[in-house]
């Protein structure tokens, strides 16, 4: 979206998102508070609706509406939200509940949700003109598909050679790096197939410091916050310091930490600090790696306390990984060169010709990845999870009867 819109209808998102996440953050605390539950008996919660994102969905709505209803106008952002959020709701209610759709038993059917988000996201691009976004979704989104289907076949194959290592993690990162490509494919399809786009004069300046502390420090809090109790757990870190829970220093810390990036921003906005770069690539440079080690790192620490051999198959490839996409930052060019053509709505973007290459791509792939496990387990279930049957007479979950999930070795 950055590559189509404005600087002005970026910044329009800040406040309805942020509206959003008040909410989530709320959601997340009253739950806590008012329905506390055993993740093994999570069916029993008066909250479970087939284990989705229902709350969120519908709190995310009701954002939207009372920042609509605040500033007495929607914006083209809170209709995104709205849109994608309502769709959550439409394809949940008709996949799920009216057609008894469960895709992943014994888990949540979530994924009816997001199926309703990205038909809601396609109905608002088309409304909006922005056809080089819903091309760069269906790119992106079939390649994915694609690296989800291809990494459970590998994961299927290393469990049938009997190596014993971190199979899932092989599926996980496998579809991680092919989606990647995905991105990067639809990326450089619209690489000059987009409009040059006016970012003079400034709009909302405060939208930059805003969202480096919302990534930098909001975004690595939410993932690392959940290092204490694993340190804890295995005796690395006593569970009381002082008085205090090793969860209250680790939130303190990242408070003290939360505190000093707010008096830096707020500097660099009167005079700009010397290590931060006068250009846009330097700047963009920076807040990448800073990003990309914090969590590298922090994934580390957690990880560290119950390392396993099998554990190398999954840090030590995002070790690597992230020494690697050090290099590909700092070594790109300066200026890349490129050529408007045009106005994107203007342009002709072959939809239809990816829609059908996509879906036939997805059949065949499909159908052979089925033939290539069928070849190699015939009837017998693969193992390493459980047997889980979505469809038939005998699919092991119903919408009557949910059963607690088994604890995974």
């Amino acid at each position: 979206m950055p590559a189509f819109l404005t600087r002005e209808r970026l910044t329009e998102f800040f406040i309805p998102l942020t509206a959003v996440f008040v909410a989530w953050t709320f959601q997340d605390f009253a739950i806590a508070k008012w329905f506390p539950e055993d993740p093994a008996y999570r069916h029993q919660s008066p909250l479970y609706w087939y284990d989705t994102d229902w709350v969120a969905a519908l709190l995310a709505i009701v954002a939207v509406l009372v920042v609509a209803l605040i500033r007495r106008r929607l914006d083209s952002a809170s209709s995104l939200i709205l849109h994608m959020a309502v769709g959550w709701w439409v394809a949940f209610l008709v996949l799920v509940n009216l057609l008894g759709w469960r895709m992943t038993p014994p888990r949540g059917d979530s994924w009816a949700g997001c199926v309703g988000m990205v038909g809601g996201m396609w109905l608002y691009f088309r409304r909006h003109g922005l056809t080089g976004v819903a091309f760069a979704s269906l790119i992106s989104g079939l390649i994915g598909g694609f690296g989800f289907a291809s990494g459970q076949l590998l994961k299927l194959l290393g469990i049938w050679t009997g190596w014993q290592t971190n199979w899932h993690s092989v599926l996980e990162q496998t579809y991680g790096y092919i989606n990647g490509l995905g991105v990067a494919a639809a990326i450089l399809y619209l690489r000059n197939r987009t409009p040059h786009l006016d970012e003079s004069p400034p709009v909302r300046r405060w939208t930059e410091a805003y969202a480096v502390f919302f990534v930098l420090v909001g975004v690595t809090y939410l993932n690392l916050r959940k290092n204490p109790a694993m340190w804890v757990k295995f005796n690395t870190v006593p569970s009381v310091l002082y008085g205090l829970s090793a969860e209250v220093w680790f939130n303190l810390g990242y408070g003290v930490l939360a505190f000093l990036f707010i008096c830096l921003l707020l500097a660099h906005q009167r005079r700009p600090i010397s290590i931060i770069p006068a250009t846009a690539l330097g700047r963009g440079q920076l807040l990448y790696l800073v990003f990309l080690w914090w969590i590298v790192v922090g994934n580390f620490e957690r990880a560290l306390v119950s390392f396993a051999p099998q554990r190398l198959v999954t840090e030590g490839v995002i070790y690597l990984n992230a020494a690697l996409c050090t290099a590909l930052v700092l070594l790109a060019p300066e200026q890349l060169s490129r050529s408007s053509i045009g106005i994107p709505t203007l342009f002709a973007f072959p939809i239809r010709k990816v829609v059908l290459v996509g879906l036939a791509v997805a059949l065949i792939t499909t159908l052979a990845d089925w033939e290539v496990v069928r070849a190699l387990y015939g009837n017998q279930a693969a193992g390493h999870a459980g047997l889980h049957i979505r469809f038939g007479p005998n699919a092991t979950a119903t919408k009557s009867k949910p059963a607690p999930d088994k604890p995974h070795p």
